[in-house]
């Protein structure tokens, strides 16, 4: 399954490009990153195609009182044509267009909303006072409109930030519409206020994740893995510090189900050890296979943080689980098998690592040896490095006998000597 990011970005451009987003599913192996460049590029060349009419419209606007002219537009033009020409005009007269705002009815406002430019959101946001904004957002999320109300929150001041918290009270809502919200730092900042503000949201919207649905949680997942690690390890403990049992569980099942193990496993490796040892102490871990079933998802994973979400969760599991998933990593494609040492040494988790491989049986510790003998000097270098310091001669004796050693002094001469001669 496409993850949740990169099917928001999806989204937001099929809505820019007016077409169904599974016309556009072609080019979800983009990735995030990219859809989102080309989301603002595409954006910005329609919007500025209407440069000269907009400029018009704008040269107007000093002489129109917006008493007289607000009353008539909401009864005769278009949201569509409102939204569209709002971003050129109050890029221009930002004062006039937060003005706007304030007189505008909601609906009308929110009808005009998926229309406006990013650009002047932004703006609007430093200039004006957040209840207007506020006022909008509530009636976009009554709607369910949660693809809009992202690129409010992508822009949001602390000033609005603090008013949302005290005026937004749809807590599924906001997690929707954050996962739209592609800037980490942004999501970041709004979570900390939620965090910290006088109302003190985080909790009880972590209640309303666990109770929540599996879309629900799919969005929470997503939203809350891509927040500073200060925050994943605060909302984390929060998560599962002190919930039910039986809510976790079913939060755990249903990441598997979702395709979401990263996201999942990115907020395991932040816990402190009061959330970590709740979780691992769950029911659902009782079963091997839920082991496997997540080790499976992370096959094509590259990022560090899931895997050592992966290396600090299955570290303390006990000896049955362990052992299926120390063999479960042995029947990953050879790439991922490969770079488990690259990993591992990004997380600093070799013992970790050294353990689930100790456990994975005879056949999974040939599957180890047989990949890791094709390392390169260095890699092969550190992990006989690793297993003699940690004390897994005995346990690794195989592997060690499949993998070549390496002399590190004779290593370092020869890279000198590279070095030299390319510099030469």
């Amino acid at each position: 399954m496409t993850d949740l990011t990169t099917r928001a970005q999806l989204i937001l451009l099929a809505r820019t490009l007016h077409v169904h987003p599974q016309r556009l599913d072609h080019l979800r192996h983009l990735g995030a990153e990219q859809l989102h460049a080309l989301h603002q590029q595409i954006s910005g060349v329609l919007l500025d195609q209407h440069t000269e009419m907009f400029r018009r419209i704008s040269a107007l606007v000093p002489f129109i009182p917006l008493t007289i002219a607000i009353p008539l537009v909401q009864k005769l033009v278009p949201p569509m044509m409102t939204g569209r020409a709002a971003g050129p005009v109050g890029l221009d007269h930002p004062g006039k267009a937060a003005e706007t705002l304030t007189m505008l009815e909601p609906g009308y406002a929110a009808d005009c909303a998926p229309y406006l430019d990013p650009r002047a959101i932004e703006q609007l946001s430093d200039r004006m006072a957040p209840k207007p904004i506020v006022d909008i957002m509530n009636e976009l999320l009554r709607r369910r409109d949660y693809v809009t109300v992202g690129p409010f929150l992508s822009c949001a001041t602390d000033e609005l930030m603090a008013a949302v918290e005290t005026g937004v009270h749809d807590d599924a809502g906001l997690i929707f519409s954050a996962a739209f919200s592609y800037d980490a730092e942004v999501l970041s900042a709004v979570v900390r206020q939620l965090l910290d503000g006088p109302h003190r949201r985080v909790p009880r919207m972590a209640q309303t994740v666990l109770k929540g649905t599996t879309e629900l949680q799919h969005a929470a997942l997503s939203v809350f893995s891509r927040c500073a690690p200060d925050v994943v390890r605060r909302v984390g403990d929060m998560l599962f510090g002190g919930a039910r049992p039986e809510d976790v569980a079913r939060l755990v099942r249903n990441a598997l189900t979702l395709g979401a193990v990263p996201e999942f496993l990115t907020l395991v490796g932040h816990l402190t050890p009061v959330g970590l040892w709740t979780l691992v102490g769950n029911p659902v871990f009782r079963d091997p296979n839920i082991g496997v079933d997540i080790v499976a998802q992370m096959g094509g994973r590259g990022d560090a943080e899931s895997w050592r979400g992966l290396f600090t969760l299955m570290s303390r599991m006990d000896d049955d689980v362990r052992s299926a998933v120390g063999y479960a990593l042995a029947l990953l494609p050879d790439s991922a098998v490969a770079q488990l040492p690259a990993q591992a040494t990004e997380t600093a988790s070799w013992p970790a690592l050294l353990d689930l491989v100790a456990v994975s049986g005879e056949r999974g510790q040939a599957r180890f040896g047989s990949i890791w003998a094709r390392l390169g000097p260095e890699r092969r270098a550190y992990l006989h490095r690793s297993v003699t310091e940690l004390g897994y001669d005995s346990r690794l004796a195989e592997i060690t006998a499949l993998v070549e050693p390496v002399e590190v002094d004779l290593l370092f001469f020869q890279r000198r000597q590279q070095g030299r001669y390319r510099n030469g």
